[in-house]
């Protein structure tokens, strides 16, 4: 269940773009057409999929205070944590430049309409925010780490193929001059992240349901009470 938990809330609930705004210039600047989107997305799942264990791997063995202390007793005392954007960092630029290449290799056309934002994945706050996201909430085990890393990157993933679709739908549509391009994406992407926030009560679940003896006391007591209140009320006035 915490997996699953898990899983969903990275999407719909804590999702990258809708709920804390992050990774907006591709999201802008990629979501033109459904097949580029579909790409970038592709790309930003796998990325997350393998910085967020691995920067995982290297905040609970080498970065976190006391982290060296399997090297023996001696290193118990260093803390490296002041390193941990240039580590996160660097792992996933070695990530995006892999992807990098693969694309190039295997779809030419998918590369030239990435552009220039491919390699930018490498300093997409999503992709940090994901691991900095990871550190903050002290994600447990690995198998965690791993399954917040490509739920993040599904939620993203959706946000961007959902836009995507509408603007390629909103091309026919009678749009008002001053909100055509960036300004009429802004308002659905408002519209859609309000949408959103409505998955926040979905794993919350409700209270316990009170003994049906104690219920029927306090709605006994309460009447009581209302009735004193009121009496004393009519006194006062009369």
């Amino acid at each position: 269940m915490e997996h699953l938990e898990l899983f969903f809330k990275s999407i719909f609930i804590d999702n990258m773009v809708f709920a804390v705004f992050l990774g907006m210039c591709s999201y802008l600047a990629v979501s033109k057409k459904v097949a580029t989107a579909v790409g970038l997305g592709a790309a930003v799942i796998f990325v997350l999929a393998i910085t967020v264990p691995l920067n995982w791997l290297l905040d609970q063995y080498i970065l976190q205070p006391g982290a060296l202390s399997w090297l023996g007793a001696e290193y118990v005392d260093y803390d490296l944590s002041f390193l941990s954007f240039i580590m996160f960092i660097a792992t996933i630029a070695t990530m995006v430049q892999l992807v990098e290449i693969v694309v190039e290799k295997f779809s030419p056309s998918l590369y030239n309409s990435l552009g220039i934002f491919l390699p930018l994945i490498a300093v997409n706050c999503a992709i940090l925010g994901g691991s900095l996201f990871m550190q903050s909430r002290e994600i447990e085990t690995l198998g965690l780490a791993f399954n917040y890393g490509v739920s993040s990157g599904i939620g993203w993933f959706l946000a961007i193929l959902a836009i995507a679709a509408i603007r390629e739908k909103i091309r026919y549509s009678n749009v008002p001059a001053p909100l055509r391009g960036l300004g009429i994406t802004f308002i659905i992407t408002g519209l859609m992240g309000i949408g959103f926030l409505s998955f926040g009560g979905m794993l919350t679940g409700g209270d316990e349901e009170a003994p049906k003896e104690e219920t029927t006391a306090k709605v006994i007591k309460t009447k009581t009470e209302d009735k004193k209140e009121l009496a004393n009320h009519t006194k006062i006035v009369e």
